[in-house]
């Protein structure tokens, strides 16, 4: 409600302005522009891609816990207390893990928000960029996004900049590589200073640490929960022998029972 009123009260001071001088107004569609940039549909793709792995992997954990949780519910009634409080408390660990995988994964700074603006963000900007120098350049006042919660009841096409914008990006992108290239070039002959080579090794020790502090996250997961199941699987041959040890005392006593009843014959 509050969005719509703002936006009310912009449209007013629109039309106010406009009585008192000849405003220039134009639009924009954000969803088609960014849908007709190939970068942004390539990064969207790589991002999608990486969600669906973590959203796998998360799903896997939380299978595996409810198999945990399955078996402790069908095993309840043979175990000692001792055994079912370690069996809750392996399961609490998992559940933990998993959701501190889930903020790994999607968190306030976890890696989709990174990864989003590693890919996404510099395109976005490339839009921005485009809009402001048109506006400048054609002194619009204002230009509207029409995919965005501001209400258009009516929009003329003749005033819908979206493929000026498209077209600007294009061009920007042509410089850029040629800018580019020709920085390329004018650096290829050109030696590093020793400055310059110590921030480069900086800046690759820095990502060479991150990774590595990732991989060694990874990897304390999987050592702990390889250790939860060998935990696991130690218990269910501890109980499997517990079982087989009251099933052969029941034969004993069984045959047992079964002498002194002949000897009373």
């Amino acid at each position: 409600m509050r969005k719509i009123f703002l936006s009310i009260v912009l449209l007013l001071t629109v039309s106010i302005s406009w009585s008192q001088r000849n405003q220039i107004i134009a639009y924009i569609d954000m969803e088609y522009i960014l849908e007709n940039v190939p970068e942004y549909l390539e990064a969207q793709n790589t991002l999608d891609e990486k969600v669906v792995k973590w959203r796998k992997t998360l799903d896997k954990e939380a299978r595996f816990i409810e198999v945990l949780k399955s078996d402790l519910a069908n095993e309840k009634a043979i175990l000692t207390k001792d055994l079912i409080e370690e069996k809750e408390e392996e399961i609490a660990l998992k559940q933990d893990e998993l959701r501190r995988l889930e903020s790994l994964y999607f968190g306030p700074n976890g890696d989709m928000f990174l990864l989003r603006k590693q890919l996404v963000k510099p395109i976005q900007d490339q839009v921005y960029n485009a809009i402001q120098s048109i506006a400048a350049r054609k002194k619009y006042d204002f230009v509207f996004d029409k995919s965005s919660e501001l209400v258009m009841l009516y929009s003329n096409k003749k005033y819908d900049i979206s493929d000026l914008v498209l077209a600007t990006i294009d061009r920007t992108r042509l410089i850029d590589n040629k800018n580019a290239k020709r920085e390329e070039k004018k650096n290829a002959t050109k030696e590093l200073t020793p400055q310059q080579k110590q921030a480069l090794a900086k800046k690759e020790a820095a990502i060479e640490k991150q990774l590595s502090d990732r991989e060694a996250k990874k990897k304390a997961l999987e050592e702990r929960r390889k250790e939860l199941i060998r935990k696991r699987e130690e218990k269910r041959e501890l109980l499997r022998k517990k079982k087989e040890a009251l099933r052969k005392k029941k034969e004993d006593q069984k045959k047992e029972q079964e002498k002194k009843d002949e000897n009373n014959n």
